[in-house]
């Protein structure tokens, strides 16, 4: 008798369950709110803006450094593609890399007696009978202009020495912007004048070398040297710009003995510094 009253209490309890209020069963699914629905978990994405107006053809295209050369993990570093098709190739171009310079090793002129470099005009003897000076351009301008001859290279292959005291820089100079050049030192622009009119040089800024890595910093009136086989000039700084990648102006021929001087500006690979400095003796 206990047992079926066991079972029927069970029972009762059961069907007391299944008679439960109906609104008790309801439910809803809310949707998501707005603005979050397949929200990532993530960080959110960071757009940046970049200039649609950047020239992406095969004029500006660079064959990559060889893996595990010192500028191998620069941005924008290695040689032109097709380097006749560049901006401003005809008149020696711009620095095509990151990078920097380092110090002479010493040296003369292979024509020139006496050891290192020279310290003024009279410290070497050269030829300058045949270094043509003046010009005068396709306008009809008169400008000042000395080419590079044999003549005026050091047995170290340089060209000069180029100083700024202000900012501690010592440096060889070499002819030539292209990456084995700016690997020894400062690269002379092709095409440009040596010695009277518009010097121009290109230097790396950052990587292995680094000797061109203040040139921003300059200010009016800091003393720049240069010194050659025909002797040593000494410039004043007179502008710091930034300017497009593109702009070759400051490679032109003057009729005043100035010094231009090039690199590249860090994480902007569409602008180079411009350094001008002008005559003072």
């Amino acid at each position: 008798m206990k047992r079926h009253l066991h079972i029927f209490f069970v029972a009762a309890a059961l069907a007391a369950l299944c008679i439960a209020p109906a609104h008790a069963l309801e439910y809803t699914i809310d949707g998501a709110d707005d603005y979050l629905f397949g929200r990532p978990t993530s960080d959110d994405t960071i757009y940046e803006w970049e200039n649609p107006n950047v020239d992406r053809s095969k004029n500006t295209a660079l064959i990559p450094p060889g893996f595990g050369t010192p500028t191998s993990y620069l941005p924008n570093s290695g040689e032109y593609l097709t380097p006749n098709l560049v901006p401003g190739a005809l008149n020696g171009g711009l620095v095509n890399q990151v990078g920097s310079v380092g110090n002479p090793n010493g040296g003369t002129p292979t024509n020139a007696t006496g050891g290192g470099y020279p310290a003024d005009s009279t410290s070497v003897s050269v030829d300058s009978s045949g270094f043509p000076t003046v010009s005068t351009g396709t306008s009809g301008q008169t400008i000042a202009f000395t080419d590079v001859t044999s003549s005026m290279y050091y047995s170290n292959g340089s060209l000069g020495t180029l100083k700024i005291p202000s900012i501690g820089l010592t440096v060889g100079v070499y002819e030539g912007t292209d990456s084995a050049a700016l690997l020894k030192g400062a690269g002379h622009f092709e095409g440009t004048s040596i010695w009277l009119g518009n010097v121009c040089v290109a230097g790396h800024n950052r990587g292995v070398r680094n000797d061109f890595g203040k040139i921003h910093t300059l200010k009016s009136g800091d003393t720049i040297t240069f010194t050659t086989a025909l002797g040593t000039m000494t410039y004043s700084v007179s502008s710091v710009t930034k300017v497009a990648v593109t702009d070759t102006s400051g490679l032109s021929a003057t009729a005043t003995n100035q010094i231009t001087l090039y690199t590249c500006v860090q994480d902007q690979p569409a602008y180079r510094w411009c350094v001008k400095a002008v005559s003072v003796s």
